[in-house]
């Protein structure tokens, strides 16, 4: 009765703990995708600048 009360009660609080480890790691992992995605859209944002540039000075060589 008891012990097996006892030993089931012991699992659910590993169970937790690990649980609770888990989401700890899904969290910084979730950081980590969040400043990836930041960086990879400033890449794009200043490869779209550049682009945009080369495309004004090509027009500008066309009508000379």
């Amino acid at each position: 009765g008891i012990d097996i009360l006892e030993e089931r009660v012991d699992e659910l609080i590993q169970l937790c703990d690990e649980l609770d480890k888990k989401r700890g790691s899904l969290e910084n992992e979730r950081k980590k995708w969040l400043q990836e995605r930041a960086r990879l859209m400033e890449k794009n944002e200043i490869a779209k600048t550049k682009i945009e540039a080369m495309i004004m000075r090509l027009k500008s060589l066309e009508q000379d």
